[in-house]
């Protein structure tokens, strides 16, 4: 799993856009294989055949389904799973701390087409990487790296960054006090206050438009 995370985390070390994408997929790739059951198990496989589900002849075959997700419970047993928690407790491979430095990287280069589907794709996995390793959530506790989150909802970015930020904003606070001590001191209340009043606002500035002679 080391050279997984290595290879990736060189991608997104890069300001090359396809360097970053291929880094964010590799990592995507990566939870993924951890999240989802690939594999039916013995007892799974004895039941199908109880069931008269073999692939005896001239029955005809279902197409295989696709893969079944895992919950925490079931990922806590799982041999992968416990490999990668444990990489995540060291700075050295920690998957949050290098996508949001990419993130940051993302957000300076300004908003484009291309980069904006990047900086969706980064916050998706942060969001993910912090529901499979909640101790990753302690980043956002640091002024700086809430400041980036509270910078995408700024009107610069586009609805769907917004969007995608507050999802990964509750995230990152729900069972975490001392992230919502460091949001509530940069007046993140505040931002998404102004965010949600803005986008109500809006469809009354639209029909006052429509109405201007």
């Amino acid at each position: 799993m080391e050279n997984l995370l290595s290879l990736a985390f060189d991608n997104l070390s890069s300001y090359d856009g396809m360097k970053i994408r291929k880094g964010l997929r590799q990592v995507e790739g990566l939870l993924a294989n951890i999240c989802l059951s690939r594999q039916e198990t013995s007892k799974e496989r004895r039941a199908s055949v109880a069931r008269g589900e073999g692939h005896g002849q001239g029955q005809e075959q279902e197409p295989p389904s696709p893969p079944a997700g895992k919950n925490l419970s079931e990922l806590a047993d799982d041999p992968a799973f416990y490999e990668f928690f444990k990489l995540q407790e060291g700075f050295e491979w920690n998957v949050a701390v290098r996508l949001v430095n990419t993130l940051d990287r993302l957000l300076a280069k300004g908003g484009d087409g291309s980069n904006d589907l990047l900086i969706l794709n980064a916050l998706d996995l942060i969001q993910g990487v912090m529901l499979l390793h909640p101790p990753s959530k302690a980043l956002f506790s640091r002024e700086m790296y809430m400041n980036l989150l509270l910078d995408l909802i700024e009107p610069d970015f586009c609805p769907a960054i917004q969007s995608a930020t507050l999802l990964t904003l509750v995230t990152a606070l729900i069972d975490t006090p001392q992230n919502t001590r460091t949001f509530e001191s940069l007046d993140g209340l505040l931002a998404v206050t102004s965010l949600f009043r803005s986008r109500g606002d809006e469809p009354r500035r639209q029909a006052q438009a429509h109405r201007v002679p």
